[in-house]
């Protein structure tokens, strides 16, 4: 009998894991209803036409990252036609972001084709029943969580009023906000997901939700093909590996930014003492920070070969340079391990949302091409089918005798919060619930002045930075999930007391 442990965003997503490991799942499976679930039922932060990367590890072979990251649209299409379609918005969520929204801000969704491919390649439970959660509760309705209220409240008026089905799914008739933990139905949802179950992914890139979708897109100037889901493929890469002491660490590799970046950090710290987070360790992890955000932004950004950047950005944190040389949006994560040493982290995206909900499919579209402080280079950000730019970066540690999945969503803070994470447990030697609920800081690199964010209770050195202190913990700074198996099947789960998070350990079936 199988033990499965999986953190995830809600109480009710750990459920669903729960079910399928009671039907024998492994890790994997798990992860996979429970990211179905939270992907589904978490309106505003996540959607299901969105990106996805995935990174499992089984015992005894290579860690693998499958890419469902969004890529550019617009195959078949001339010039002209291209670039069209998409709003600016400034919403004061963060401290300020401006987004482009509206159909030519739907880039080409991967979420589905990453999930169809770990479960053909890793799974023991049938695609239908993984599925089966997911479809009752948004038959049946679900509570609206609290950070999707929270999110909501910045940008359920001016991103989530284009459509009428998912505008009065989060409000009511005089257009003020549903309450926090109300229940939520999304129109045509559970029959669209209950499509999926019953003919596949591909009902989704070349049937009739394809034509939905893309209809939709080109009438209001948008770019999204029948031919750029017809063509679009989820992509397994070997993950990208870091040493840590005695763990070896596997994240999302290039062309996604996210892992890289973090793999620069852990290398940067590698040397930290062990000790509590001092003001000396703490002006450490400010210029770690620093050099790794300013190196993503002058280089690795706008970069045409992403994989030579990263490459020479990991040679300059190995050698001690990248301080010498370089110092100067929205998603859902879910990890799960086994007592089989199999493990899994799932992080997707659909961006901040584009507002777009084709008529009849309870699908919320993605703004990815809109993300303009990770996408830089707008609307024209390539050739169709280029993947864009990506902070996700879903983690496994392995040493012997032990593997740890973690991730986290959060935006640009992704790479942030995982790097503090995995130096709070790995190299501080603090419990997995203890690391996750440390404060934490960020380096704000988004605007025209860098500023430093940060949570109370920290011990913060004097720097040349403005500083915004936030006195609780706050889901700005992401939200960790990670499980750990170690010594022949002790388990450790834990979620983010920044969001309402939910850890489950599971007796398989």
């Amino acid at each position: 009998m199988t033990k499965v442990a999986v953190a995830t965003t809600s109480a009710l997503a750990a459920e669903a894991a729960r079910e399928i490991a009671a039907n024998g799942g492994n890790a994997v499976d798990c992860a996979l209803a429970a990211a179905l679930f939270t992907i589904n039922t978490e309106p505003g932060v996540c959607a299901l036409a969105g990106s996805a990367f995935i990174t499992v590890w089984l015992p005894g072979s290579e860690p693998i990252t499958i890419d469902g990251n969004v890529a550019v649209p617009g195959r078949g299409l001339t010039k002209g036609q291209l670039g069209r379609g998409a709003s600016s918005v400034t919403i004061t969520y963060g401290g300020g972001i401006t987004t482009l929204v509206g159909p030519g801000s739907v880039a080409i969704p991967g979420t589905l084709a990453a999930l169809d491919r770990a479960s053909t390649l890793f799974g023991e439970t049938p695609w239908k029943e993984l599925f089966a959660p997911t479809i009752r509760a948004t038959r049946d309705g679900f509570p609206l969580s609290s950070a999707c209220h929270y999110y909501l409240g910045y940008s359920g008026e001016c991103i989530f009023s284009r459509s009428d089905d998912g505008f009065f799914a989060l409000h009511h008739a005089d257009r003020s906000q549903r309450e926090n933990k109300s229940l939520i139905v999304v129109p045509h949802l559970a029959d669209t997901l209950a499509a999926i179950a019953d003919e596949g992914a591909r009902i989704f890139y070349e049937g009739e939700l394809a034509r939905a979708m893309t209809d939709h897109v080109r009438a209001g100037d948008g770019a999204l093909t029948l031919e750029d889901l017809k063509h679009y493929e989820a992509v397994e890469r070997p993950a990208l590996k870091v040493e840590i002491d005695d763990w070896t660490i596997a994240t999302n590799p290039p062309p996604a930014i996210g892992g890289a970046v973090l793999a620069s950090m852990l290398l940067a710290c590698a040397d930290l003492p062990h000790r509590e987070w001092d003001s000396a360790a703490l002006l450490q992890l400010i210029q770690v920070q620093r050099a790794a955000l300013d190196y993503r932004r002058r280089r690795l950004d706008l970069a045409d070969d992403i994989g030579a950047e990263a490459a020479a950005l990991l040679d300059s944190a190995r050698n001690g340079q990248l301080l010498s040389r370089w110092s100067s949006a929205s998603t859902v994560h879910t990890s799960a391990v086994d007592d089989n040493g199999i493990a899994c982290a799932i992080t997707a995206s659909s961006g901040y949302g584009s507002g777009e909900m084709p008529a009849g499919t309870g699908l919320w579209l993605n703004n990815c091409l809109g993300e303009l402080e990770l996408n830089r280079r707008g609307l024209d950000a390539g050739p169709p089918g280029q993947r864009l730019p990506s902070n996700m970066a879903p983690s496994i540690a392995r040493r012997k005798g032990a593997v740890l999945a973690a991730g986290s969503p959060g935006a640009d803070r992704i790479t942030t919060a995982l790097h503090q994470f995995f130096v709070n447990a790995l190299q501080l030697g603090m419990t997995l619930e203890e690391a996750i609920a440390h404060p934490r800081l960020h380096v704000d690199t988004s605007g025209e002045e860098d500023r430093l964010m940060a949570e109370g209770g920290l011990d913060l050195p004097e720097v040349d930075l403005p500083v915004t202190i936030m006195p609780e913990l706050n889901m700005y700074f992401g939200g960790i999930g990670a499980t750990l198996v170690e010594n022949g099947g002790d388990i450790q789960v834990a979620s983010d007391p920044r969001r309402a998070g939910g850890a489950v350990i599971c007796d398989g079936g």
